[in-house]
């Protein structure tokens, strides 16, 4: 689970994905067709070039988020960086393909399939006969039978974050040769892909001492195209170097440089050429693009200088030269900050014209979440009522549309488009129905009126010769609004009732032709002469589109709900978001307390322990949903002590049928009926309401012109070995790949 730029790792599989910061299906409405799911949203943009193009030797240099405190990726501590490194140098059997679908990766894997399912379900691998642990001796079945007993929960020795799998696993032998292993599993399980992957070797996995402690700062013996030559807290970066044992494709590079920089540092790092591929941000994107046009082509001012006029220049050329020798000498302080802001700021600008950005959309997507667990939100109709006041289209379209991403909403709280068991199934909830939502809130028990805030009462417009008005109702409002005012402070109860009862007559065509308001928009012609926002409506007009509803309570308490949100620099996106979300609530008489909580504390103090209404967080894509899936919406569970086990159903919403689809598509071996009761669960899940999948998360790689086969991988496993950079002479043809010149 991520938010935007930050976030605790999500315990899912690392051959998925993580960080995020992010994580991402009905038989209650028709599944959608295999065509829909048949291709992700956006490809890879890696600027793909063939081997032949590519030079020999060179280092990269890769910024991460932190240098990972465990290369173990199957314990509780590690990290999107542990699995990057993991993916570089240890063994997969399998690896995700553009559409984020599990395939056979041929370094280590002959075959594996299901040989036999009576009495037991057993898989055969059969390995390449080349694969070889960087000390020379064999990958065989009795690395696999080590990972399985540490994984397996049996020994509580083995300090591990997840077993999902090797729990199912009765047995692991030797086949018929070195080169053969057989797997017998105790219960059937439709997630064998899942497994070893990766594959850690018996030095590591023997014992419970090795595999606590033996991988977490080194990894000895290794199996990947490259192997871990240093891990260097003290300069905050990782060494990996070219495996001299690797059987595949040699690598292209000699090292990769994994180093730690913070996204607020990246734009400078890329700038000074320490750094040739880094995740960034939108604003940094920004900068690129800038970068990118000629010098003194005309851009509006930008960086330090951005918003200086040339009156706010006059204003401090004669500060500076002013009387006043205090202020003088401030103001020439400031003005020499700005110039070596602006210096800094240029220069950096020239080097970031030699980096270009590579988007496509992250496998992880953002959702809204709806804690269950107590207040208003325990109640379903409410859930649902907050979910049909959305406009997802609208949100994801706030996010990525700037970005010249699809603004397409995700459908699935399971899979994403691309995927086998992808299907919209937001019709089992709904699309965005403003009077659903007051209807669904309304059987609820919530009702306009009750104790509300007090706001200023906004004075009367005066007349033409400036007096008040004078034909107030007795009830000292007369029933009108103020253009452009319904989405500020809220008037008392009954002018909301007033202005409700109004607009009911309105739309009922009882007050006459429309006036400045033509079906929920501004008829320009209609205005009159002089007309601006801040004037009033004659009575009966009808409130524009967008207008805040009054304020619901229900036993002498508002329904108002706490939204917490990470207040760090690289949560900016999320922020904006969420307002346009309070802005949606309002409008259905929902409103909302905003709380920004340091980016430290906001999982562990505020979404793990229950303390919000309203969050925005990710989670990341898994090509194995049954297995990986079901902890995030597993029915909470109560505990001895009268607490909830929710594993990481931080909505605290679940329930007996979704986990029994779970239960069954985890245990068939037939990959369509898994992915029909994949579907049928995430059905269910919509219509609980307890979580709402936004819009796919945004994947934004700067990278060095001439690095090739890298940058935004969309689902697809990197290929390390194909990393590298253009040689001399080759330059990237129309279509992305390098052609010779």
């Amino acid at each position: 689970m991520s938010y935007d730029g930050l976030g605790p790792r999500a315990l899912m599989r690392s051959v998925a994905f993580l960080t995020a910061g992010a994580l991402a299906v009905p038989l209650l409405a028709a599944c959608s067709s295999e065509d829909e799911a048949s291709k992700p949203l956006a490809g890879q943009d890696i600027a793909p070039a063939a081997r032949s193009v590519v030079a020999d030797g060179g280092t990269l240099h890769w910024a991460v988020d932190a240098v990972p405190e465990t290369l173990n990726t199957f314990q509780s501590d590690a990290d999107a960086t542990t699995t990057r490194v993991a993916q570089a140098v240890l063994p997969s059997m399998f690896r995700l393909d553009a559409n984020g679908r599990p395939q056979r990766n041929p370094d280590f894997l002959e075959s594996a399939k299901v040989v036999e399912t009576e009495p037991r379900q057993v898989v055969l691998y059969r390995l390449n006969q080349q694969a070889v642990w960087s000390d020379g001796r064999e990958i065989g079945a009795a690395d696999f039978a080590a990972q399985w007993r540490a994984l397996s929960g049996k020994d509580s020795a083995y300090w591990t974050a997840r077993n999902a799998g090797y729990d199912r696993i009765e047995k692991i032998e030797r086949g018929d040769n070195d080169l053969e292993v057989r797997v017998t599993f105790a219960r059937p399980y439709a997630d064998w892909r899942s497994l070893f992957s990766p594959l850690y070797p018996k030095d590591v996995m023997g014992t419970p001492d090795a595999f606590n402690d033996g991988a977490r700062r080194k990894l000895n013996v290794t199996a990947g195209p490259f192997a871990v030559k240093a891990v260097d807290h003290k300069n905050a970066e990782i060494t990996l170097v070219r495996n001299p044992r690797w059987w595949g494709h040699p690598a292209k590079l000699s090292e990769i440089v994994l180093n730690a920089v913070p996204r607020d540092k990246r734009a400078a790092a890329l700038a000074a050429g320490t750094v040739d591929l880094a995740e960034i941000d939108s604003g940094d994107v920004q900068r690129i693009a800038l970068a990118a046009r000629a010098k003194g082509a005309g851009a509006p001012l930008q960086g330090p200088a951005a918003g200086r006029t040339a009156a706010k220049a006059l204003r401090s050329w004669a500060l500076a030269h002013g009387s006043d020798e205090d202020a003088a000498d401030d103001e020439i302080d400031a003005r020499k900050k700005l110039t070596r802001a602006i210096a800094t700021w240029e220069t950096q600008q020239d080097g970031l014209r030699g980096f270009e950005v590579r988007k496509s959309l992250e496998p992880a997507y953002t959702q809204l979440a709806l804690n269950g667990s107590d207040g208003p939100l325990a109640d379903e109709r409410v859930r649902r009522a907050v979910a049909r006041a959305l406009d997802r289209k609208e949100l994801a379209k706030l996010v990525l549309k700037p970005l010249g991403l699809p603004t397409v909403p995700v459908g699935s709280h399971l899979a994403l488009s691309g995927q086998a068991a992808y299907a919209d199934n937001s019709g089992a909830l709904g699309d965005q129905d403003t009077a659903e939502a007051q209807a669904l809130l309304v059987s609820a028990g919530w009702v306009p009126g009750g104790p509300v805030k007090e706001q200023k009462k906004v004075e009367k417009a005066a007349g033409a010769k400036g007096e008040k008005a004078d034909d107030e109702s007795p009830g000292g409002d007369d029933g009108t609004y103020v253009v452009d005012e319904d989405n500020k402070a809220n008037g008392d109860a009954d002018r909301e009732r007033k202005r409700d009862h109004h607009r009911e007559q309105y739309e009922k065509g009882d007050e006459g032709p429309r006036h400045l308001a033509q079906d929920g928009k501004y008829n320009d012609k209609h205005l009159p002469q002089g007309g601006a926002p801040g004037a009033y409506a004659p009575k009966g007009t009808a409130a524009p589109a967008g207008a805040a509803a009054a304020a619901l309570a229900k036993d002498g308490k508002p329904l108002t709900l706490r939204f917490v949100l990470p207040s760090g620099p690289g949560s900016a996106s999320l922020r904006t978001v969420a307002d346009r979300i309070s802005r949606m609530l309002e409008r259905v008489g929902i409103r909302t307390e905003v709380t920004k909580v340091s980016d430290e504390s906001y999982f562990k103090d505020h979404i793990a322990s229950g303390q919000f209404d309203l969050a925005l967080y990710s989670w990341p894509a898994t090509a194995f949903p049954a297995t990986d899936a079901r902890p995030i919406y597993a029915k909470p569970v109560p505990a001895a002590d009268g607490s909830l086990t929710v594993e990481q159903n931080y909505t605290r919403v679940g329930t007996d049928q979704v986990d029994q689809l779970f239960d069954q598509a985890i245990a068939t071996l037939d990959e369509d009926e898994e992915n029909s009761l994949i579907r049928k669960a995430d059905a269910r899940i919509w219509a609980a309401a307890g979580s709402i999948p936004l819009y796919q998360r945004p994947q934004l790689t700067a990278a060095r012109k001439n690095v090739v086969n890298a940058g935004a991988f969309g689902f697809q496993t990197p290929v390390y070995e194909d990393m590298g950079f253009l040689k001399k002479g080759a330059a990237a043809g129309p279509s992305g790949r390098p052609s010779a010149k």
